[in-house]
């Protein structure tokens, strides 16, 4: 976090969030992202494969004043743009572009059905004509280059990436302190890991529905290893599994990552699903 003002307000959440309890609000609730900085929005892929631009990290997801969102992302973007030299009136430019995007997206959503907002999506072609129409044919290209550099962030560059095959038996490279595979932990902590996680792996089985569970049944589990996550939620327990189909060209990666009450908590209430988890997948699903 001290590598730069914008790295600090990106593990800074819990601290904007008390800050944020005492400002003025206009009463009406909305399920939060919680930590709305500009580099939690980005590209991913829908279960039907489709490149969508939207919210990618729900840890702190929780019913909140809308306000706070759009305060902690417009606060980012100042930040932000500050780090990479931009001037105060190109900042300001910047800020009041996205307050005045989300406000006549809003105002755009409440004249829809219902069926029409439940639907709603930004995806890669509506990106690509929003991109021109604002920024002209000129900046094409690089918007360009950024969504081939999305479109080719799958799970077969991972595995390429990350494993090296070992007696035939694809396993995780071991990058640490980043990265650290089950296999160089000392053996007494390896078989305290190595079952939890294999029966948690199972609890989540039986919390899919039948279809995906079909397909996950598939797969089985070859290697397991411990990862350093990002700047918010460094010290909390993260693992990634190495699943294989078919064959060696068919791997499946998976994130066991542990969630915590939601920073917003202390100031927008409790959580009503006991188990954090839950609730970050209620929320982003």
């Amino acid at each position: 976090m001290m590598a730069s003002a914008f790295a600090f307000y990106r593990g800074a959440a819990a601290v904007m969030a008390s800050d944020l309890a005492i400002t003025p609000v206009s009463g009406f609730r909305a399920q939060l992202c919680g930590d709305a900085h500009l580099l939690n929005f980005g590209g991913y892929a829908s279960p039907e494969r489709d490149l969508l631009f939207d919210v990618n990290d729900f840890d702190e997801t929780l019913p909140g004043p809308w306000e706070w969102d759009v305060k902690r992302l417009a606060a980012s973007i100042a930040i932000a743009g500050r780090g990479a030299g931009l001037l105060r009136g190109e900042r300001r430019t910047a800020i009041e572009a996205t307050g005045r995007r989300y406000r006549e997206t809003m105002r755009s959503l409440a004249a829809d059905t219902e069926l029409s907002v439940w639907y709603a999506k930004l995806n890669e072609w509506m990106l690509v004509d929003r991109f021109r129409t604002d920024f002209g044919r000129k900046a094409a290209p690089e918007l360009d280059r950024a969504l081939t550099k999305a479109r080719s962030k799958d799970h077969l560059k991972a595995f390429s990436k990350l494993t090296r095959m070992v007696d035939g038996e694809p396993s995780i490279v071991a990058d640490p302190p980043i990265v650290t595979p089950l296999r160089d932990l000392v053996p007494g902590e390896r078989s305290e890991i190595e079952g939890p996680l294999k029966r948690l792996f199972r609890t989540y089985r039986q919390t899919l529905q039948r279809d995906r569970r079909h397909l996950l049944d598939r797969y089985r589990i070859v290697d397991i290893a411990r990862k350093v996550v990002g700047v918010g939620s460094v010290g909390t327990s993260c693992w990634i599994l190495l699943l294989m189909g078919r064959d060696a060209s068919d791997p499946l990666f998976l994130q066991v990552k542990e969630a915590q009450p939601s920073v917003l908590a202390p100031f927008a209430g409790k959580s009503r699903f006991s188990n954090q988890g839950e609730r970050v997948v209620e929320a982003s699903g």
